[in-house]
């Protein structure tokens, strides 16, 4: 019997991923609870208490004259200081300097001879010998909130914050930008595998060059071109088109040294069977090296669509900020400017943008490392 010891370094490998994994999944887990929790809550305790009670200090205002009822020469007024009635009160006041000034249950004595009481479920009844006026009473109470969860962040999210337009203009962006590039890179890449014509090195030389050319270099050139291009045939600017041009170039250098990779590695004998077959390179391409190359083409895909999904430069840029066209990216930038309070907002905002990718790459998660490592091993 040999025991069979693992090193020290895949200790430490497994070690680093588990700690990796750990990082990763703590943020997002608490950006869920962050967005199902009500936004009083967020304000008062971390996402790590929502399963606990909270206490709040919360200010409530009587309806007035609209509320009023009169019995017996005394003008009442009756309701509930805590919202949906969930929660009890340890202590209410009248001032925001001495928010808890009094005990519950107890009757206290206010301006023009009204008295007030404030029970343990909330409850108030709020007397005064003369009509109460248009504007009510101020109650601060202090209470012990239960943990609620709501879908109220994503319904506020979807409808009233323009999110869900945004969200349709992404995935008009990131899916012709993602299934383009791949089809071009494809041919491209079963052309510089294993097609001979003049000056393949240098294009693939050059193919491979562009890979370091930085984004933002050649953001506005491009811009320039297509614009000078819209104008010569009619075609014009800020369109959909123009942005799938866009990602469609600045991902086919990444996409063709991927595919081109791998197709190479694919065994020779396979084309040169469906060539005595009287295949051509067409034929060979569609029905031989598509059916091979899926996770080469779907690990690919994984990358493209992240990168355009989460674009911002690129869609601020070919696509602008109007409210036809904006997409989830830049919305969420305008909602850090204006609602940088409301966590609850923006925190739903934030996971209705990253859960499209999580679907994409746990659907197509089994094709990621096949691919990539595919093409690091020569084929016979």
């Amino acid at each position: 019997m040999y025991s069979h010891k693992k090193s020290p370094l895949v200790w430490f490998s497994h070690i680093t991923v588990l700690v990796l994994v750990v990082l990763w999944t703590i943020p997002t887990f608490g950006l869920l609870v962050t967005s199902l929790r009500d936004k009083d809550q967020i304000v008062a305790s971390g996402w790590w208490t929502s399963l606990a009670t909270s206490t709040q200090n919360l200010i409530y205002r009587t309806p007035g004259e609209a509320g009023q009822t009169e019995e017996g020469g005394l003008y009442i007024n009756v309701g509930n200081a805590l919202e949906d009635g969930a929660g009890k009160v340890s202590r209410f006041g009248t001032s925001s300097l001495r928010p808890e000034e009094f005990e519950v249950g107890q009757t206290v004595d206010l301006d023009d001879g009204m008295q007030l009481t404030v029970e343990e479920n909330g409850d108030y009844r709020l007397t005064s010998p003369e009509p109460f006026g248009r504007r009510g009473e101020r109650i601060f109470v202090t209470a012990e909130i239960p943990p609620r969860f709501t879908l109220e962040n994503y319904r506020n999210v979807l409808t009233a914050e323009g999110i869900g337009q945004s969200f349709l203009n992404s995935l008009t962006v990131a899916i012709p930008s993602t299934i383009i590039p791949v089809l071009v890179a494809a041919y491209a890449a079963y052309a510089l595998s294993w097609m001979k014509f003049p000056f393949r090195n240098l294009l693939l030389a050059i193919v491979v060059g562009l890979l370091v050319v930085p984004l933002q270099m050649s953001l506005i050139p491009l811009l320039k071109m297509y614009n000078a291009i819209g104008q010569t045939f009619g075609v014009p600017a800020k369109t959909y088109v123009g942005i799938w041009l866009a990602h469609m170039g600045f991902g086919l250098p990444l996409a063709i040294y991927l595919l081109r990779n791998y197709i190479a590695g694919l065994p020779r004998e396979l084309m040169e069977s469906a060539r005595v077959d009287g295949a051509n390179d067409f034929t060979i391409f569609n029905k031989i090296i598509l059916p091979l190359s899926y996770p080469a083409l779907a690990s690919f895909a994984i990358f493209q669509f992240l990168w355009t999904w989460n674009d911002l430069l690129v869609a601020t840029v070919f696509l602008g900020n109007s409210e036809q066209t904006i997409v989830l990216t830049a919305r969420l930038r305008e909602l850090l400017g204006s609602r940088g309070g409301n966590w609850e907002i923006l925190t739903a905002s934030a996971f209705v943008s990253i859960i499209v990718p999580l679907i994409v790459f746990f659907a197509l998660q089994r094709y990621l490392v096949r691919g990539l490592l595919a093409g690091s091993v020569k084929g016979g």
